[in-house]
């Protein structure tokens, strides 16, 4: 049997990660009935960790969810199904005690281990990709500094040169006004001749 089909069957129910009476039946070759029976026997080797049942809240939500459910029309509804932990199902295979079983059992266990594999990775790319984003946004952060540092400086340095060619101006202004003025005696420039 291929993970991805006993992957399929894997629900999630109360935080737990279980399988279903009636589709591990299916897997072992047996009907639902004589599964529940072995495990009925032997209640000592099923602790609640191992195997629950479903509350009918919790079956009535699941049968709403899954196709699988809803294909056990046999089922008496106010019946719950058993669930079965992945130590449920490896014990499932001592009770059941066929060749079938034990390969099944094994399979599952595999199945499980590969989604559990597969959490872990996906948890610590997830933490991966969080401390990037954490970069990225404190990169960007920096440069949004930055940039404003730049335009501050820009700004100061715009108000800088504003002065200098405002004070530039009102000197030429002067420099022409003195000129046209002709309050101040223009100097000669170059070689003077003296006087005779």
């Amino acid at each position: 049997m291929e993970l991805s089909v006993i992957q399929s069957k894997i629900y999630e129910i109360r935080g737990v990660r279980v399988m279903l009476d009636f589709d591990l039946a299916e897997m072992y070759g047996v009907e639902t009935k004589v599964l529940n029976q072995a495990v009925k026997r032997n209640t000592e080797r099923f602790p609640e960790d191992f195997m629950f049942r479903l509350t009918v809240d919790e079956w009535s939500l699941m049968r709403s969810q899954i196709v699988t459910a809803s294909n056990q029309r046999k089922r008496n509804i106010n019946v719950t199904p058993f669930t079965f932990s992945e130590h449920g199902v490896t014990m499932l295979a001592s009770v059941l005690r066929s060749e079938k079983a034990i390969k099944i059992s094994i399979q599952i266990v595999r199945a499980f281990i590969a989604m559990r594999t597969y959490l872990i990775t996906q948890s610590s790319l997830s933490a991966e990709i969080k401390e990037l984003w954490h970069r990225v946004k404190a990169l960007e952060e920096e440069g949004e500094e930055s940039l404003k540092a730049i335009n501050d400086l820009n700004e100061d340095n715009q108000k800088e040169f504003d002065d200098i060619y405002l004070a530039l101006s009102e000197l030429a202004a002067r420099q022409k006004q003195i000129n046209q003025s002709g309050n101040a005696p223009r100097r000669v420039i170059g070689f003077v001749k003296p006087k005779e």
